[in-house]
């Protein structure tokens, strides 16, 4: 398993990952950007927090979703 803080905040990149970056982010939960915006919207992933102008999500509600799987 990843090692994720015990608490905090995650953006989208960090969670779904981002092979582009340097170096690579590797993937918490491996779906598409598209398929993690429509879990949001079926209840299925975790609601985002905005703060400012970042969407990001809590590392404990992350946390809940790996062990629920």
């Amino acid at each position: 398993m990843h090692l994720l803080p015990e608490t905090g905040f995650l953006r989208l990149p960090q969670i779904i990952g981002n092979p582009k970056a340097k170096p690579p982010i590797p993937p918490i939960i491996p779906v598409k950007k598209s398929c993690w915006w429509q879990g949001i919207r079926d209840g299925r992933f975790p609601k985002p927090v905005k703060l400012g102008r970042c969407t990001m999500w809590r590392v404990e509600d992350i946390k809940a979703l790996i062990s629920s799987a």
